[in-house]
């Protein structure tokens, strides 16, 4: 059993990231299927998305279905659980445990459109509420 095993698994790199976001698009995938994905948008070699999909799933941020020739891989978990980690993460070491600080500070970095801050608002009336 690797020493990475627990049951969180750790917060992605950028790079294990990249590949997340690929997995979690089209869905599983062989490690063939994710390079193609990746090397649309940028030169990537195979031999490198490989080596990260094998450390990722010894981490335990990607399943590897080990039953065909081409091994699947899967996101351990949503979408949505990775993006919680990382915005506690960033909340904690970027701002202080300031949740405000941090919204501000995503507010200030991209203009949110009027869809998105009626979102925001209803969220946070939700959340007031107690119903998040």
């Amino acid at each position: 059993m690797s020493s990475y095993m627990a049951d969180e698994p750790p917060r992605p790199t950028d790079a294990e990231l990249e590949i997340l976001t690929v997995l979690w698009s089209i869905g599983p995938a062989t490690v063939r299927e994710v390079h193609d994905v990746i090397n649309r948008r940028r030169q990537a070699q195979y031999s490198t998305v490989l080596k990260f999909m094998q450390i990722m799933a010894e981490k335990g941020l990607v399943r590897r279905d080990e039953k065909e020739r081409a091994h699947v891989y899967k996101a351990a978990r949503p979408r949505e659980w990775t993006q919680r980690q990382l915005a506690g993460d960033l909340l904690e070491r970027a701002f202080s445990g300031s949740a405000k600080a941090l919204l501000v500070g995503a507010l200030a970095a991209r203009k949110a459109t009027k869809e998105e801050l009626a979102e925001m608002r209803q969220l946070l009336d939700e959340y007031r509420k107690g119903d998040k």
